[in-house]
């Protein structure tokens, strides 16, 4: 089986950071974008390839497929899971994906959101899912770049 070296909650999916840091942190090999949106939009998918580095292969699924692939990656790939909703993990661990930690990366400030870091704003909806994973025992973290020191993630919690 497959070994799932991140797996990330971040609203943008590839960017840079992405790209440039976290990727080599981790070692990852294969990124899977699990995004309903983003799987069947071709140009969104360029977009992020042009991004991405050349020694990680990027795979673009819904998350129903998603689990699926991830299930039956070889076991060689180093896998980078990337969703833009604390929902998508838990469909995803509801979906038998083994997932211990989350990383916590950007969502955006947008009306009824409160500010949890200076990258993260949550909704009830978002707290209450964030609960969820904490209740099974996910540990949170919340941090942009890997060279920085994670953010209490207490807070998505109490939002």
């Amino acid at each position: 089986m497959a070994e799932i070296v991140l797996t990330r909650i971040d609203d943008r999916l590839i960017h840079g950071q992405v790209a440039t840091q976290w990727i080599a942190k981790t070692g990852a090999n294969t990124v899977f974008v699990l995004n309903d949106e983003v799987a069947k939009d071709p140009f969104k998918q360029e977009l992020m390839n042009m991004i991405a580095p050349a020694n990680a292969k990027t795979r673009y699924y819904t998350l129903k497929d998603g689990i699926k692939a991830i299930q039956e990656a070889a076991s060689e790939e180093k896998i980078m899971i990337l969703v833009t909703d604390p929902k998508d993990v838990l469909t995803l661990i509801d979906g038998g994906i083994e997932i211990q930690d989350v990383n916590v990366g950007f969502l955006p400030k947008a009306e009824g959101k409160k500010e949890v870091s200076p990258s993260v704003y949550v909704d009830q909806k978002e707290v209450d899912a964030f609960k969820a994973l904490h209740d099974q025992g996910v540990h949170l973290n919340v941090q942009s770049v890997p060279n920085t020191v994670p953010a209490n993630a207490d807070e998505l919690l109490s939002a």
